[in-house]
C-alpha cells in the first residue's frame, strides 16, 4: 500500500512541473506573438521558477528516500542543471533581455518539459 501512496505522489509532483513549465512556455509564446508585453510576461515566469526548482528538489528527494534509486539517478542532472542556474544567478528571466533571449528560453523550457514528460512516462510504466 505504501508504494502506491509514493506512485501517487510522485505522479502528481510530475504533474506540478509540467504544469509549471506548459504555464512559462505560454507565457514565452504570449509574448512571441506580442500578446503581453515583456514586463508582465518576465513577472510571471520569474514567479513560478522557484517553485519549479523547489518541487524538481522534492521529487529527487523523495525517489531517493522511497528507494527508487535509478529514478532518483536520473534525476540528479536536472537538478544539478537548476542549482546551476541558480549559483550562477541565471535563473531568472530579464526584462531586459527577454526579447534576445527568448529562443534560448523556449529551448530551454522545452527541453525541461520533455524530461519531464520522460520521467512521468517512466513513472506510469515502469
Amino acid at each position: 500500500m505504501v508504494d502506491v501512496w509514493a506512485w501517487l505522489l510522485f505522479f502528481f509532483t510530475l504533474i506540478a512541473l509540467l504544469i509549471i513549465l506548459v504555464y512559462q512556455l505560454i507565457c514565452l509564446a504570449d509574448l512571441e506573438f506580442d500578446y503581453i508585453n515583456p514586463y508582465d510576461s518576465a513577472s510571471k515566469i520569474n514567479r513560478v521558477v522557484l517553485p519549479e526548482f523547489i518541487t524538481q528538489g522534492v521529487l529527487c528527494f523523495l525517489f531517493l528516500v522511497t528507494g527508487h534509486w535509478v529514478m532518483s539517478l536520473l534525476s540528479v542532472p536536472y537538478l544539478y542543471y537548476n542549482v546551476r542556474l541558480y549559483t550562477r544567478r541565471q535563473h531568472l528571466v530579464d526584462v531586459t533581455e527577454i526579447f534576445n533571449l527568448l529562443n534560448w528560453e523556449k529551448k530551454q523550457r522545452l527541453f525541461k518539459l520533455g524530461y519531464v514528460i520522460l520521467f512521468l512516462f517512466m513513472c506510469l510504466f515502469w
